[in-house]
């Protein structure tokens, strides 16, 4: 790839890809490299390839201890930067900012502590970042989705703690994970993690507060 512009905006480098992967026929698992940058799970990167002046902010997929970075992308007809990565290369250089963002665990002892994780799509990827990086969690996680086999990073959650909750086939709850949390009994101490679409974030806030989950252990990522 020609880099037309090599000028880093602050706090940019250049990455070099590693692996692209389809996971399904709209969203690809883009691997490139990490430099050994520091983050911290539930933080997101602005990317770009390095020959365009297009970025998006994009939730990191992988671990804290992988040794490279992983982001999920949804290819939409409309998304000019998820148009343009996915037509990358192995090799391709792509331009990559951050990390940045505070949809993070607490910052001591983050396995002392209950949480519930609710995501929709895509916004399954920082909440895969923090299970890899902190596998031994107490958590439960919900994932709404279309189909079962949007099950983005399925293989690497615990099974008894996964909630694949489908709209148009059959997972572990056939329906909206709204639905699936209006059923639920939330004990009062955990800490709870909301990433997707709006509408979703809204109405989960909204039961939550309902169990009287307080303000200030319900935590918000916005995708759309």
């Amino acid at each position: 790839m020609a880099v037309a512009n090599t000028t880093y905006r602050k706090g940019e480098q250049l990455c070099r890809v590693l692996d692209i992967q389809w996971l399904t026929d709209s969203v690809y698992l883009l691997r490139f490299e990490r430099n050994d940058t520091v983050f911290i799970p539930g933080q997101y990167l602005t990317i770009s390839r390095a020959d365009c002046l297009n970025a998006r902010e994009y939730s990191i997929y992988s671990g804290k201890n992988d040794n490279y970075f992983e982001v999920l992308i949804k290819a939409v007809p409309d998304g000019v930067v998820s148009q343009q990565l996915k037509e990358v290369k192995s090799g391709n250089l792509l331009r990559v900012g951050g990390p940045h963002g505070n949809f993070c665990l607490p910052a001591q002892a983050p396995e002392n502590f209950r949480y519930l994780f609710i995501a929709t799509g895509t916004g399954i990827a920082p909440i895969h970042s923090i299970v890899r990086s902190y596998p031994k969690l107490d958590y439960t996680l919900l994932h709404g989705v279309s189909f079962a086999h949007e099950a983005y990073g399925a293989e690497d959650f615990d099974a008894q703690r996964h909630i694949l909750c489908t709209s148009k086939d059959n997972g572990k709850f056939r329906g909206r994970v709204t639905h699936y949390l209006e059923t639920m009994d939330v004990p009062l101490d955990t800490l709870c993690y909301l990433s997707g679409n709006s509408q979703m974030i809204f109405e989960a806030y909204g039961i939550l507060r309902k169990k009287h989950i307080p303000v200030k252990q319900i935590f918000t990522e916005v995708y759309f």
